[in-house]
């Protein structure tokens, strides 16, 4: 049965490699096709648990299917657990190193770099991406708790409607989500850097237009304040003409980070065509890569709209590429 895994060589059909929906979903639509997927999810890869970015968050009210919402960790856990149902097999070790020179392609584990490599046929990339912090006193302490790097997934939350919140960033993310928030805070304050923003034209002028959106110029956090959640933000603010710092509390009930993200991509640089911000570059309406028979899905890829179900949704586009790509390699 060649839908088996190749016993005499070790070779896999498909490897996975990521945690998340994207990943997970890949694995569900692979194991249906009696493909026998298996799926790295990794260990605590990019400083995140198995699962990607979801397990960072709270509460998700915006995955169809769930109208009362449902917690992020709850929500990857039922992909899991639909995609073993399946056939899939979850693996909770990191892939550092890959070789795509020629099929099959070879793959190495965290720490076991200089063992025998794993084999597949064909490679589903859905590594995600982690959103960029700023590593200052209280970050930590209330992250979730105030703090997130996502606006259009947690802004709704009780927590910050009808309060002041700030943004921080000067692109086009940052200004995205500053607009976003004015649906929900009573004030939204944009803190940036500099003395003026990166953003496109178009989104200057709806954030500067706003009467909801205070910027905020030249100022950096310093400190996240608080008691059981975040009540303020010790701010700098470089004044003009003096470039002397005045430093002042900004008080807030939510911060959100809109300074980038990072794709979880340095293991297959040098193979994959790459954007300049390391995500993978796909053939447009595909997830095809540059390599016959790796493909990408998710985060890693999307820098545009990184969602849970948007990944789900090229997570599939790259499972049924694959199943395709295997049919016509006679290998399915």
């Amino acid at each position: 049965n060649k839908s088996e895994s190749d016993m005499s060589t070790g070779t896999t059909n498909v490897v996975i490699v990521g945690g998340g929906p994207a990943a997970l979903t890949a694995a569900i639509y692979v194991a249906r096709a009696n493909l026998r997927p298996v799926l790295y999810e990794g260990f605590m890869a990019g400083g995140v648990a198995a699962g990607g970015q979801l397990t960072t968050t709270t509460e998700v009210e915006n995955f169809p299917g769930f109208p009362e919402g449902i917690m992020g960790g709850e929500l990857v856990e039922k992909m899991k657990a639909q995609a073993e149902r399946f056939g899939a097999q979850v693996i909770s070790e990191t892939i550092t190193k890959v070789d795509f020179k020629e099929r099959p392609f070879k793959l190495w584990l965290e720490g076991k770099e200089s063992e025998a490599p794993v084999l597949a046929h064909s490679v589903i990339v859905a590594t995600g991406a982690t959103a960029l912090k700023l590593d200052l006193p209280g970050g930590d302490k209330y992250w979730q708790k105030g703090i997130s790097a996502c606006a259009v997934c947690e802004g709704a939350l009780p927590m910050f409607r009808n309060k002041d919140v700030a943004v921080i960033g000067g692109g086009d993310s940052a200004c995205e989500e500053a607009l976003h928030m004015t649906k929900f805070a009573s004030k939204v304050h944009l803190l940036h850097r500099r003395n003026e923003l990166r953003a496109s034209k178009v989104m200057q002028a709806r954030v500067k237009s706003h009467p909801k959106i205070q910027i905020h110029w030249n100022t950096a956090p310093v400190e996240f304040v608080g008691e059981k959640l975040l009540t303020g933000i010790t701010v700098d603010t470089t004044m003009v003409g003096t470039q002397t710092k005045e430093r002042s509390l900004l008080p807030v009930s939510g911060c959100f980070f809109a300074i980038g993200h990072k794709p979880e991509t340095d293991f297959v640089k040098g193979w994959l065509d790459m954007e300049e911000t390391g995500h993978i570059r796909t053939k447009p309406g595909t997830s095809l890569t540059n390599i016959e028979g790796v493909f990408a899905g998710g985060d890693c890829q999307d820098r545009r709209y990184r969602q849970a179900v948007t990944a789900a949704g090229t997570g599939c586009m790259a499972a049924l590429d694959c199943e395709h790509f295997l049919t016509e390699a006679g290998l399915a």
